[in-house]
C-alpha cells in the first residue's frame, strides 16, 4: 500500500500533524552511536582512589566547612551517555556505556570524597542538610569523555574557590591514552583521570 502525500494527510480530519525526525549517525571504527537501542553492556562509575577508611571523621564549627558543589555542565555532559569528542564541532556517545548517574554528580561526589579524605577539614556536599559551611567550591566541568583526535580520555574541570569574599579559579586537565574507543578500555581511564583531577583539587583546596 502506498504512503499518503502531505496533501492527503493535511485533509485528513482530525487534522493529523507531520513530525519529521532527523537522526544523525555518527561512527567512529563502529565504536560510537547515537540515539536508543538495547541496554547498554556497561555502566561506569567513578570510584574514589583517595577515601575516607571506616572510624575516621573531622570536626569543627560549622560555619567553617567546606560545601562542595556539583560542577555545572553544558548539554552533552548533562546526560547519562559517555561522550565521545568527534572533532570540534561534533560530539557523538560512546556505543554499549552509560553512566550509572549523571557525570556532575558523579564528579561532585568524588571530589568530595577526595577533600574529605585528607582528613584535614570539614567537607559537605551541598545537598547534606548540615551544609553550612561559607566556604565552598563550585566549577564547571567542561570535559569527561572519550577524545577520538588524541585517543585518550579527557576530564577538564574549571573550580572555583569561595571563601571570606575572595574567589579563586583554576583549571584542572588530566588525560590517559586509551587506543579504543570500547567501555572495557575508557572506563577504567576515565576514572583515573577523574581521580587524577580530585587528587590535584584537593591539594589547591589545602
Amino acid at each position: 500500500m502506498r504512503s499518503p502525500t502531505l496533501p492527503q494527510l493535511s485533509a485528513r480530519r482530525p487534522a493529523v500533524a507531520l513530525l519529521v525526525t532527523v537522526t544523525l549517525a555518527l561512527t567512529l571504527g563502529g565504536c560510537i552511536r547515537l540515539g536508543a537501542g538495547k541496554p547498554p553492556a556497561s555502566l561506569l562509575t567513578l570510584t574514589a582512589t583517595q577515601a575516607l577508611v571506616p572510624g575516621a571523621g573531622a570536626s569543627g564549627k560549622g560555619e567553617d566547612a567546606l560545601v562542595v558543589f556539583d560542577p555545572e555542565v553544558d548539554r552533552a555532559l548533562a546526560v547519562q551517555r559517555v561522550a565521545v569528542t568527534v572533532d570540534p564541532s561534533n560530539v557523538a556517545y560512546l556505543k554499549d556505556a552509560l553512566w550509572v548517574e549523571r557525570p556532575a554528580r558523579l564528579f561532585g561526589a568524588l571530589l568530595t570524597e577526595t577533600i574529605r579524605a585528607r582528613g584535614k577539614q570539614l567537607v559537605f556536599a551541598a545537598d547534606d542538610r548540615a551544609a553550612i559551611g561559607q566556604r565552598r567550591l563550585t566549577g564547571r566541568l567542561l570535559a569527561m569523555g572519550y577524545d577520538a583526535a588524541s585517543q585518550a580520555v579527557v576530564v577538564r574541570y574549571d573550580a572555583v574557590r569561595s571563601e571570606g569574599g575572595k574567589l579563586a579559579t583554576r583549571r584542572f586537565e588530566s588525560r590517559v591514552p586509551v587506543s579504543r574507543a570500547e567501555a572495557q578500555a575508557v572506563g577504567p581511564a576515565l576514572n583515573q583521570a577523574a581521580n587524577a583531577v580530585a587528587g590535584e583539587v584537593a591539594d589547591w583546596i589545602g
